[in-house]
């Protein structure tokens, strides 16, 4: 009885000879400097998209108004300079709304900061 050598499999592919496309190819020139990216790919370092222009929050109002009627709504008002308040109920929130805004142009961290915008 004699044996047969195996057929290949299918889809194998032989092992390549030459360099791997993952290996950095070399500069023009030989200047021994390898190519890290593709030309035209830009490669500076750019502004972060994030970075602020100088404004930050300083007063914040929170209002929340269920949509029942018979839900209480509430408010809550703070500021960079200490202020904190909370207000429960129809008439002492729309207090703290009223008390919020005249703050705002009452509040010595708002104020200067007007004058800088301008």
């Amino acid at each position: 009885m004699t044996t047969r050598p195996h057929p290949p499999l299918e889809g194998h592919t032989p092992t390549p000879t030459g360099t791997s496309p993952a290996e950095p190819a070399s500069t023009r020139a030989g200047s021994g400097a390898l190519k890290v990216v593709a030309e035209g790919v830009p490669s500076s370092v750019r502004p972060d998209p994030h970075a602020g222009d100088g404004r930050r929050p300083v007063a914040w109002l929170h209002i929340v108004a269920p949509p029942s009627y018979s839900a209480t709504p509430s408010a809550r008002s703070w500021c960079s300079c200490g202020r904190d308040i909370f207000a429960a109920g129809l008439v002492r929130a729309l207090t703290l709304i009223d008390d919020h805004n005249q703050h705002r142009t009452l509040c010595p961290l708002l104020v200067s900061q007007e004058g800088k915008a301008a």
